[in-house]
This record gives structure tokens, sequence and C-alpha cells, in this order.
């Protein structure tokens, strides 16, 4: 009996003597007891080991250990193999000059014990840190990720490139929308330990997640040999830094953004001095709001009605001027096109649970948008404001100006994310190549809106994961801030306008073909994307099988 048996609590019968007075109606009557050969004790069991086949325990028993401290079997950089299965382990190969997200994704949609373990290195002679702080590290970083709009499956991969860089290969990090879990289990005979943290705010600041990805980038790369603590003190660095913009640049940002929205549908500099006007007013208001705590749902509310009233007020001052520009350049500044790509990528993706809740928080967001519009229309409706909805369905074919419009919005777009400023020139060069495919496809082509934003979206997400792959950074940048000239603001006002006229099928039609054009954009998005993974070689075919999650059924 070794020594873990023996501080085990013994049962009522072990710790009771035994009572010769005491028998039982199946013991053997006295006199007819049958001697046993061999010495054996009268008192057997089915599972004793046989005499003569006793395993001799080893003299120096490894303890029990603890959840909470580096399994002896692991070092940072080197783990065995749990164990061979029967059918053998596919030949994967990872190319080391691929980014990190490519080979992590790989081995997530792989079973566990299909993985590739950790290339051979030198071993440490010192142990590897507390499996609880890597876990900790995992979790803080994905928070990050999560926090900053990334998609479901990338923050995974994030989280296991972590885990992966300090020996733990045999982790599963789960991802929903609010919720960040990983659960680590050395071996198949060794408790897990699972950790969760809850991410409880979210905000747009694409340079931190720039920093989050070159920091997972150097912990991936085995040469870097990064430790635990340099990586606290860099993740503490990025949560210490302050925003890139100032509060006053963000606010000029979205005024030119709504201004440059407004070009886009025929308005001219009245319209786009109009339309910022408006913009800058309803983001100061949002600004108020937030300080007073009030829920998003509120602050997108109050930042529609200045765009609304200041088209209303042309209106009604008889200015001759599109009215309806102005308030549709007003709608591209709120429009949450961030949140709704994100949604649908976790949807194609598997990630369904977290698209549900991104897609209600963006169903939510444009309820806000709504109210606040309506309400506004509804005020001007009953002034007597003529609101003429064919006012600017008749844009006028200035390509050289919408292409300059459509790159200054991408990149005020690009500054109200807090781009870095090295990745706003491609971002905005990315924007006016979307809007000239548009272009060239709606007008020229006159093809249906829908395909025509789809390939443009296509084409940015194509475009922007080529450039992620060269500097080893997060798409988002690169794509985020292209769409916004293909976002679905004057199909969103026109059936605004429709149902504030008590004319609710038109209403109807017209928010129905913005969902749709919606839809296009985050399909073809993700589309592009995933194109570019598909021409560019990442590995071996067995990857690309592992990909296949469900068969239908």
């Amino acid at each position: 009996m070794s020594e873990a048996e023996d501080r085990k609590p013994q049962s009522d019968e072990a710790r009771s003597g035994f009572d010769p007075e005491i028998t039982s109606e199946f013991a053997i009557p006295a006199g007819l007891a049958v001697a046993r050969p061999g010495g054996e004790p009268e008192t057997t069991s089915e599972f004793a080991v046989p005499a003569g086949l006793d395993v001799s325990q080893p003299s120096a028993a490894e303890g029990e250990g603890s959840a909470f401290s580096p399994p002896s079997t692991y070092s940072a950089r080197q783990a065995p193999v749990a164990f061979t299965p029967a059918a053998g382990v596919p030949v994967v190969s990872l190319i080391k000059d691929l980014p990190w997200q490519d080979r992590m994704r790989t081995m997530l949609r792989m079973p566990v014990a299909e993985r590739p373990a950790p290339e051979a290195g030198p071993k440490a002679a010192e142990e590897g840190p507390a499996v609880p702080r890597v876990l900790d590290l995992t979790l803080r970083i994905g928070e990050l990720l999560l926090a900053g709009g990334e998609g479901a499956e990338d923050v995974e991969a994030a989280m296991f490139a972590v885990c992966r860089s300090y020996g733990l290969d045999r982790c599963e990090p789960n991802v929903t929308f609010t919720l960040l879990s990983i659960s680590y289990q050395p071996s198949l005979v060794e408790d897990p330990v699972t950790a969760s943290r809850t991410v409880r705010r979210r905000g747009t600041d694409y340079t931190r997640l720039a920093a989050v990805f070159r920091l997972v980038d150097d912990l991936s790369d085995p040469e870097s040999h990064l430790s635990l603590e340099e990586a606290y003190r860099r993740l503490a660095e990025m949560r210490r830094n302050r925003h890139p913009y100032p509060t006053w640049v963000l606010t000029s940002a979205s005024g030119l953004l709504a201004g440059a929205a407004s070009v886009l549908v025929g308005g001219d500099l009245v319209v786009f001095v109009a339309a910022m006007l408006g913009a800058m007013l309803g983001d100061r208001l949002a600004w108020l709001c937030a300080g007073r705590g009030l829920p998003e749902f509120y602050q997108f509310l109050v930042a529609a009605m200045p765009p609304a009233a200041i088209g209303i007020a042309l209106t009604l001052s008889h200015v001759d001027v599109k009215a309806s520009a102005v308030i549709t350049g007003g709608l591209f500044a709120l429009l949450p096109g961030r949140a709704l790509v994100a949604g649908v990528q976790d949807g194609l993706t598997g990630f369904y649970i977290t698209a549900a809740a991104r897609l209600l928080e963006v169903m939510y967001f444009f309820v806000g948008i709504v109210a606040g519009v309506l309400v506004m229309l509804y005020v001007g409706v009953q002034l007597g404001a003529h609101l003429n909805p064919d006012a600017a369905l008749g844009v006028s074919k200035r390509p050289l100006w919408q292409i300059g419009a459509s790159m200054l919005l991408s990149l005020t777009f690009a500054v109200l994310l807090q781009q870095e400023r090295s990745t706003v020139i491609a971002v905005t060069l990315n924007g006016g190549v979307a809007w000239s495919v548009y272009g060239a496809m709606r007008y020229t082509g006159e093809i249906s809106p829908v395909a025509s934003t789809a390939v443009a979206a296509g084409v940015v997400g194509l475009f922007g994961q080529l450039l992620a792959r060269y500097r080893f950074a997060s798409a988002l940048p690169y794509t985020t801030a292209a769409i916004g000239p293909l976002l679905p603001g004057s199909a969103t006002y026109f059936g605004l306008l429709a149902i504030a006229q008590s004319k609710v099928d038109a209403g109807l039609v017209s928010i129905t073909k913005a969902a749709a054009l919606a839809m296009a954009i985050a399909i073809g998005v993700n589309l592009g994307s995933e194109v570019s993974r598909m021409f560019l070689r990442i590995g071996s075919q067995e990857k690309r099988r592992a990909a296949k999650r469900t068969r239908g059924f």
C-alpha cells in the first residue's frame, strides 16, 4: 500500500475489528472449512492480485503535487506527447515564416491528440513558469483582443499561441461575447486547470490591438525567449498608454466623415458643412451622455438627432440644398460597421453564440439610431417640412470627387478607430479602391447595389488580409475603415423617412435593402480574407481537412 493510499480515509468495515462470534447466513458451517493451500488468507477478493504477482512499489514515489505547480514532465518550450492514437498521428507541416495566426488556427481546428508537439529544443535547467500565471497572462491578452473587436477565432488562436509558447500545448481556449475561459490538462491522469475572465468594458483602440499582436508574435517566435515577467511588463504598458489622438481630433474626424459621406450621395459644399456641424454636435452630446454613465443605446439615440435636426431646419428655411444628404452623412458616422463585420465573421467561422450576441448588439445600436432620427423626422413632418424621398436618388456622377470623398471618409474613420499612423495611409488607399470598384460596377456596369457592394467588400478583405500578412499584424486596421464608404446610409435614411411619412411598406423595403447591403459588406470582407488564405500555401492538406467542423448532420 502506497503512502497516498495510507492517507485515504478507511471504510467502516476496515475500522471495525473482526468478531468471531458474529456470523452470517452465508458463513461456512463449523467443521466444513476447506484448508487453502499455500497459506493464503481466508478472506480474499476477486480484485486481489494473486500471490507471486505483486508489483513492487517504487521506493521514492512522487508526491501528489498540486494543480498550481508546473508539471514535472514539462519544460518551458518542450512537451512530450501524451499518447499516440491508434490510427497514428498525421504529418502536418507548419511553415515557420507564416503568421502565427495561420499556424495556431490550424492546430485549433485539429483534435488535441492530433496536434503536432512543439519542436524539441534545448532543455532549460530551471523549471518553467507556474501554470496559473501562464493562464492568467493568456486571459489578459485575450481580453484586450476581444474588447478591441477582434473575431472570436483570432482571439482563440492568440490564446493558444501564448499557452503553447510556454509549453502548455494540451490547452483548450473558449471565447464567447463577454467570457473567456481556458482549460489545461497536463496528461490524461492529471487534474485539469481551468481559468476564466469576464470582459466588462469594450473600446475601440486599434493601436493597442496592434501592440497586442506584436506581443503575441514575439511570444510565438522560438528565438525570442520572452520571459513571463517581460510579457507582463509589456502588457501593463499597453494598458497605461493613452490614445494616439486627442479628443478634439476625434470630434473633427467625426465631422469630416459625415461631410465626406454627404458628398458621396450628391451633396455640395453647403451640405458638406451642414453634415459636418451636425455630426460634431452629435459626437459632443454622445460624449456628454457617456460621461453621465448612460448606456450606449442612448448615446447613439442622442448622436443621431443633430444631423436630422439640421437637415429639417434647412428644409424649413427653404434653403436650396439636399437635406437628405445632410441626414445621410450623419448616419454614416454612426452605423456600427465594425461590430457588424465582426458578428458576421464569427457566424461564418462557427462561433454562433458570439455572433448572435454581436449581431444583437448591432441591432440595439441600429434601433437607437432609428429612434433618434425618427423622432426628428416626425417633428419635421408635423412642422410642415416637405422631405422628398426622391431628392437624393439622382446621385450625380462625379467619379473623381467621389473617390476623393471616399478616401477622406476612410481616413477619418481610421482616426476614429484610434489606428496607428503607419496604417492610416494604407487603409485610406484601400477605401479609395473599394469605392472605385463599387462605382465601376454600380454606375458604369449597372449591376445591382448588393452585388457591387459584396465585390467591393471582398476586394477590401483581400487587400486588408494581404497587408496584415505582410506586416504580421491584425487585419482589422486595414479593412474596417475601408468599408466606411460602402455602409448603407442612404438606404437607411429612405426607410426611416418613409416610416415617418406613414409609408410603412416602402420603409420596410428600404430597411430590408439596407440590411442586405450590410450583410453583403460583412460576407464580402470575410470571403476576401478566406480567398487570401486559400491561395497562400500554409501547410499540408491534412490541416484543411481539420477545418471541416460538421458534415451537415
